[in-house]
């Protein structure tokens, strides 16, 4: 088998191995063999492309063009032309099952079953890896930024999975790219001798080392120990989450204002409310005597797309010392100023503060960040709420039934943004709507019939057993039905409200909770609540509460209610602790994202964000996948350049292939402890600019420059002053080496004044043996830390800088040459 081939074959090996990461997510595992098979097709015609060969960029097109027709052929046969070709329909249906795949990885709990839309979404990520891949390793021939689409495709299947296996499929992966790095090695250094192929010969004939491969396995085997036993050790993490104990937030401001997305809370308010034993996740004082409103408003879902609510991109501010009124509130509505003292638990960590609604100020110490259209604070830099004791100031608004059925018009911006439905919207939403608030003589009226339709007049059960639905049938099933919890019943109200014109949202946040005996109020995860919102002109965002047995009704909304009255203390009722479902999928439960990041202790699963999947949005995961695929990769890079270097020195010593010189630069010089110029060596594998030079020195030169660097490597700095015959000696002193290390570096010195100042160059066999030697004396001299650096962080990788620097002046040089020719007439020409 030829290199390139075995370097094919180790590219699609190594995407497989990263892709069984993605085993424990779905059930069955029978996608594995599809997607194995779609990927050997792939690979093979990379490998006929680049036969023929195709220049690099035709090759990668004609690899994506087979891997279209092949997942059209699987996913689109019946919708594409001539069941290969896709054309609109089939572009059309990919995108159907696309969407169907993100419903069903938020829908289900891990293992989720293998439906279409799944399994288009793993295959088709385990081929474009697989392109990725192949097209880094082997038609730019440059295998290791190959690993940063493997850690991709790991760290995303890490990130969703909550396994206790995931060191055993890092291993597996980790292992496959160490197999792709080992294959370009062998492929790259195959053209210049049999290096991988069986011990090297010293003087005397005993057996050399064979040093990239047994260098190569030392340093991956500790790499991969590493890695495994890194994650054990007690470091410090980051939680969140928006109505959960733990979990990774919702969201987070940027330090500087700009935007924040809200990252839709798709988890399980359904588990929250069927918990075994309530959690206490807040605790609050407040100088209200009236707990009827105290809900605490986390964050408000304003975009509805007809499948789900979601919260909507908004601008973000620093805190504002005093906040600004309500959007809408006049000055006639009677209220009462109110102060909250709020402490979260330990174990209760997420972005988003929890407040009573609307907020006039808020004192709390750490980083936040205050969205104005939802007048709600989001941590910054990783803040979060975890054992934070704050204080808020509220406004109790007591609006009147008469103030709210005079309310006028909301403006058109409010009209515009939160009446939107989408025509996917089933007609039934809207006609039951009309038919429910036929007779009203306003829009409170009518938000008053739709409240009391769900939660008294229309035969509504609040069942948590219930399962929350996804598509745009879900509100229809729910109608239907008329089984289901706080997700139904608000979802409904809040899209048959924007039906009828009226302007509304969804808040999620906790309902009132349970007095305690010394004055403070419990709030626990079966607090965990969603209500819908309705915007009144005069009156601002105002509560409605249309599930039954939960929460309170507002005052406001009892028939003859002055809004003066106030009500008993609630008695929050709550549902028949229930045990979760044991089904293995169609669960509402946590998606497999929210369950690695801990954010399942409950929260509403409300859908995507965004225009993204559900989670966080693809950009972060993305941005932090680089991120950390940077982390791992920068500190290697002295390390793998300087193995390189070492490598392709040795192995030009090794063969006969024609060498090139390079001319002294100013750091090179010849003589000086670095003998000649840019070390002389093969362009092809140094990637260093040259000149023609004989083939004996090009060699020689390369040894020598090696053995400095090595030299180098253990704290012997080069002296470019000096001889070659002098620089042996300072280094065989300096050193402390023994006779046969002294007899090593003198030959290699002879050699290079032989090749510099003989009349006829000639190169002496066994070179790269002798600098074996010297480094196995030098490490044999040098304690622990010296050997660890010079394998780590050796000295001479900064001759890769210095390459930089001088590659950026030649090419600056060259096309400021070729610049200053085209503007400048040739002498003695005159102009057209």
């Amino acid at each position: 088998m030829s290199g390139r081939a075995r370097l094919t074959l180790c590219s699609a090996a190594a995407t497989l191995m990263a892709s069984c990461a993605l085993l424990p997510l779905v059930a069955p595992a029978t996608w594995l063999v599809q997607a194995a098979f779609m990927l050997a097709i792939q690979s093979a015609a990379g490998a006929a492309a680049r036969r023929v060969p195709l220049a690099r960029p035709l090759t990668v097109a004609v690899q994506a063009l087979v891997t279209l027709v092949m997942l059209t052929l699987v996913f689109a046969r019946e919708q594409a032309l001539v069941g290969l070709i896709p054309g609109p329909e089939a572009v059309r249906h990919f995108g159907d099952l696309l969407q169907s795949g993100a419903d069903d990885v938020g829908r289900y709990a891990i293992p989720a079953p293998l439906s279409e839309g799944i399994r288009l979404m793993v295959i088709g990520a385990v081929l474009v890896i697989g392109l990725a891949v192949d097209t880094l390793a082997v038609t730019f021939r440059n295998a290791a930024p190959a690993g940063l689409p493997l850690l991709a495709l790991y760290s995303v299947a890490a990130g969703l999975s909550d396994g206790a296996a995931d060191w055993l499929w890092f291993l597996v992966a980790a292992a496959g790219y160490l197999v792709l790095l080992l294959a370009e090695s062998r492929e790259r250094l195959s053209q210049w001798g049999r290096v991988f192929g069986g011990s090297g010969r010293g003087p005397g004939g005993q057996p050399g080392p064979v040093a990239p491969v047994r260098t190569g396995r030392r340093i991956g085997m500790a790499a991969l120990g590493v890695a495994l036993v890194v994650p054990l050790l007690p470091l410090p993490a980051i939680q969140g989450g928006l109505l959960g104990a733990t979990g990774a937030g919702v969201g987070a401001g940027n330090g500087g204002g700009g935007t924040i997305s809200a990252v839709n809370p798709l988890v399980s308010l359904r588990d929250s409310l069927n918990v075994d034993e309530d959690q206490t996740v807040l605790t609050l004082r407040t100088n209200t005597s009236d707990l009827s409103d105290m809900y605490l408003r986390i964050v408000s879902l304003d975009d509805f797309d007809g499948t789900t609510w979601r919260p909507a991109k908004r601008h973000i501010v620093a805190v504002p010392d005093d906040f600004p009124s309500p959007t809408g509130l006049g000055p006639d509505v009677k209220r009462t100023e109110i102060t909250t003292r709020i402490a979260a638990a330990d174990g209760y960590a997420q972005d988003w503060l929890p407040m009573p609604y609307p907020p006039s100020g808020v004192q709390i110490k750490g980083n936040w960040r205050y969205e104005p259209v939802g007048m709600t604070l989001v941590g910054d830099h990783g803040q979060n709420t975890s054992g934070k004791t704050y204080q808020v100031t509220s406004l109790d608004v007591r609006p009147t039934a008469e103030q709210l059925a005079a309310a006028q018009n909301a403006p058109d911006s409010i009209r515009r943004d939160y009446t939107k439905v989408p025509d996917s919207l089933p007609s039934v939403v809207t006609q039951q709507a009309r038919e429910i608030t036929r007779g009203a003589a306003n829009d409170y009226e009518k938000a008053v019939k739709l409240q009391d339709y769900f939660a008294v007049t229309g035969g509504f059960e609040y069942d948590t057993q219930v399962e929350v639905g996804s598509g745009p049938n879900a509100i229809a099933r729910f109608l239907r039905d008329k089984q289901g919890f706080c997700v139904h019943f608000s979802f409904a109200m809040a899209a048959m409200a924007r039906t009828l014109g009226i302007p509304a949202r969804v808040a999620v946040g906790f309902a009132p909770g349970s007095p305690q005996a010394d004055g403070s109020v419990a709030v626990g995860l079966k607090d965990a609540h969603a209500w819908p919102e309705l915007y009144f002109e005069g009156v601002g965002w105002t509560r409605f509460e249309p599930t039954p047995t939960r929460g309170t009704t507002p005052t406001y909304t009892v028939p003859d209610s002055p809004g003066e009255a106030l009500p008993a203390v609630p008695q929050t009722s709550r549902p028949a602790d229930a045990a979760p479902s044991n089904a293995p999928s169609g669960s509402s439960g946590c998606s497999a994202r929210e369950k690695k990041l801990d954010d399942c202790a409950g929260a509403l699963p409300v859908g995507r964000s965004g225009e993204g999947g559900g989670g966080a949005p693809w950009y972060r995961i993305a941005a932090w996948t680089l991120l950390g695929g940077a982390a791992l990769v920068l500190p290697m890079l002295p390390m793998l350049w300087r193995l390189r270097r070492r490598s392709a020195r040795l192995a030009s010593a090794q063969h006969s292939a024609a060498a090139a010189g390079a001319p002294p630069g100013r750091r090179d010089k010849a003589g000086a402890g670095g003998a000649a110029g840019n070390d002389a060596e093969p362009a092809v594998l140094l990637d260093e600019p040259v000149e023609e030079a004989g083939a004996a020195a090009g060699h020689v030169l390369a040894v020598w420059r090696e053995l400095t660097d090595t030299a180098w490597d253990f704290g012997i700095e080069p002296d470019e002053a000096l001889t070659p015959r002098r620089a042996a000696a300072r280094i065989v002193r300096i050193g402390g080496l023994d006779e046969a290390a002294d007899r090593s570096v003198h030959r290699v010195a002879g050699a290079v004044e032989q090749v510099l100042y003989a009349p006829e160059p000639r190169a002496e066999a066994g070179l790269a043996d002798e600098v074996r030697t010297v480094r196995a004396a030098l490490q044999e001299k040098a304690d622990w830390t010296a050997r660890v650096r010079a394998v780590v962080a050796p000295r001479s990788a900064v001759r890769a800088l210095w390459d930089v620097a001088d590659r950026w002046t030649a090419l600056r040089t060259s096309w400021t040459a070729r610049l200053t020719a085209l503007v400048r007439r040739p002498s003695g020409q005159q102009g057209s």
